[in-house]
């Protein structure tokens, strides 16, 4: 591959985002695959003609193994399809510790809309949500480091993101990474396809309203015993101001 005429701007950032849609999160081997496909230079007309196949055989299939939803979502994104998928994000209700008793926290991995859509290495955002039996309540939409902005161990800053919650939902996750969620309190769990977050949230309050397995009894205590303790603190302030 020539050292190529450099990218316009528009360009740039569709292929930086329709990387992040990707597993492995690599803008260059992505790159590779569109000079491959569609010679230089890239452009919005080339990007507009790219099909499925093209990322799938382009440069001896280095993206074959991708499965076609994300890759579906990339081709979205490199045809400027996605491009204002920051209008359709959810916006956060206010949460304190104690709102919702025998609750526990689930972030969600997500590239558009309340979606389980991402993969843990490359998803654009997590979506935070407190849920209990009888209700969820998303709290915090966390978006998540670029890949540009990533060193090569670069999974600790996404766990930073999340180590305040109690599970993590993903399509897929490697090795290394679930380890450092594990590690870090949080239990991974991983779903097959794409999906409404609210539909991984009533699932989950199936479980929560039935006989919970006793690791998920124990996050409940946990997060009560928080609960607890920040109430107590808050009456103590209070108790001290009006003393």
């Amino acid at each position: 591959m020539s050292t190529a005429a450099p990218l316009s701007d528009c360009v740039a950032l569709r292929v930086a985002l329709a990387a992040r849609a990707l597993p492995e999160g690599n803008p260059a081997l992505l790159l590779r695959v569109l000079l491959a496909a569609l010679g230089e230079p890239l452009t919005e007309q080339k990007l507009s003609n790219l099909t499925i196949k093209h990322l799938k055989t382009a440069s001896n299939g280095a993206l074959a193994e991708i499965d076609r939803t994300a890759l579906g979502q990339a081709l979205a994104l490199l045809k400027g399809e996605s491009e204002n998928s920051t209008a359709d994000l959810p916006q956060p209700c206010t949460y304190h510790e104690g709102d919702m008793p025998s609750s526990i926290r689930v972030a969600i991995a997500s590239n558009g809309g309340e979606r389980l859509d991402g993969h843990f290495g490359s998803c654009v955002r997590f979506l935070i949500y407190q849920v209990s039996a009888t209700e969820t309540r998303l709290i915090a939409v966390r978006a998540a480091p670029a890949a540009a902005q990533l060193s090569v161990d670069h999974s600790a800053k996404r766990v930073a993101l999340i180590d305040d919650c109690d599970l993590l939902v993903i399509l897929s996750i490697g090795g290394p990474a679930a380890a450092r969620v594990v590690n870090s309190g949080v239990h991974p769990i991983k779903r097959a396809e794409p999906q409404e977050a609210q539909t991984v949230l009533n699932e989950l309050q199936t479980v929560l309203a039935g006989k919970p397995p006793p690791w998920l009894t124990r996050i409940q205590t946990f997060r009560n015993t928080l609960a607890t303790a920040a109430g107590a603190a808050v009456a103590d302030v209070v108790a001290g101001e009006t003393s």
